[in-house]
């Protein structure tokens, strides 16, 4: 009986230690899954960005960006998201814009429609996922020379945005459906200040420019307005958003707050035109009177729904492609991301 009871105590003994001897092995377990799930979380915050690089053009077309930085909005809505620094970066064009997309060095941009179809074409991961404006360029023309339709620039020098840009695309695709041929217009790829300087000196016949330019040359009295971009192509798309496939993928909560404040901005100067062109006179040192002049006169509107620009924006990758600008035709798909403007507009709505 004692020999019993001196195993069976044994036995206890041995199924208490294997049990203190399987206990570590769980808690190794699950120090294994909380590491795992630290290191998870550590990654998810270090892939979030603590300044936001945003590029823009000096351009009337871009104000929405101006008065959201000027306001402070981009700094109050995007705090929550971690955001703790703004950083503006201004271009004089968007070719330009799109090779500093290119280097990583900006997450969000405002920019004509077309220069991203070429960059996105030769591997530039982004997406449109708002519109910035429609239509809002002029053919001007030196003093004293007649406008009698397309036909007239034949033989006439013209400074415009470069190749892939917004103004070069309509103007050759104007030139093209009204029989002109665009091989003899002496098309000059320029930036708005010197094709301005080379007008005024008559260096050049005429420029085709985003606004304010034009209402500048005009009031200087260096050039008549002779047709509007939106009788070249009705509604046509100019400048849009266009965010990294790295933010909206990592961050989409933050890109959604970017566009709610973007649709805040746009809203703001339609119903305000008039503090719109204080807030771009001030931010870029202009003569108030000719921003004045140029928001009163453009043919352009400020827009947010990405929508708006689909078709046209297709049909600048259609001619692009034409015209040996990109290697491959874009499609919707391959351009644009709506799904983000749907839910911000959905949530301001709610």
């Amino acid at each position: 009986m004692k020999n019993f009871i001196i195993m069976a105590i044994l036995a206890a003994v041995v199924v208490m230690s294997l049990g203190c001897l399987s206990a570590p092995e769980k808690e190794e377990d699950v120090s294994t899954e909380i590491k795992e799930e630290n290191v998870s979380a550590q990654e998810k915050m270090a892939s979030k960005i603590s300044t936001l690089h945003i590029g823009y053009q000096p351009s009337t077309h871009q104000i929405a960006e101006m008065v959201a930085y000027e306001k402070g909005w981009w700094a109050e809505d995007l705090l929550p998201f971690g955001i703790t620094d703004i950083k503006e970066y201004e271009f004089p064009t968007g070719v330009p814009e799109m090779q500093a997309m290119v280097a990583g060095e900006l997450d969000i941009a405002y920019v004509g429609s077309a220069p991203p179809i070429s960059a996105i074409s030769a591997g530039l991961p982004a997406k449109i996922v708002a519109a910035v404006n429609i239509n809002g360029s002029n053919l001007v023309l030196r003093p004293g020379l007649a406008y009698n339709g397309p036909a007239t620039l034949t033989g006439l020098s013209i400074g415009t945005f470069p190749p892939g840009s917004i103004q070069d695309t309509v103007m050759k695709k104007w030139l093209m459906e009204n029989g002109v041929d665009a091989s003899k217009v002496d098309i000059k790829a320029m930036d708005p200040g010197p094709a301005i300087s080379a007008l005024s000196a008559g260096k050049i016949d005429g420029a085709f420019l985003p606004h304010p330019a034009p209402s500048i040359i005009e009031l200087k009295g260096k050039g008549i307005e002779a047709v509007a971009s939106g009788e070249m192509w009705p509604n046509h798309a100019c400048c849009c958003l266009v965010v990294t496939d790295k933010l909206i993928k990592e961050q989409p909560e933050l890109v959604e707050q970017i566009i709610k404040t973007h649709i805040k901005a746009t809203d703001y100067i339609n119903a305000h035109p008039d503090e719109a062109a204080q807030i771009y006179a001030k931010k870029t040192k202009a003569n108030l009177t000719e921003i004045e002049h140029s928001i009163e006169n453009w043919d352009g509107k400020w827009v947010s729904d990405p929508n708006i620009q689909i078709p046209s924006t297709v049909e600048f990758a259609r001619v692009d492609y034409e015209m040996k600008y990109t290697q491959r035709e874009l499609t919707e798909k391959d351009l644009f991301d709506t799904s983000l403007y749907e839910r911000a507009k959905g949530a301001q709505e709610s």
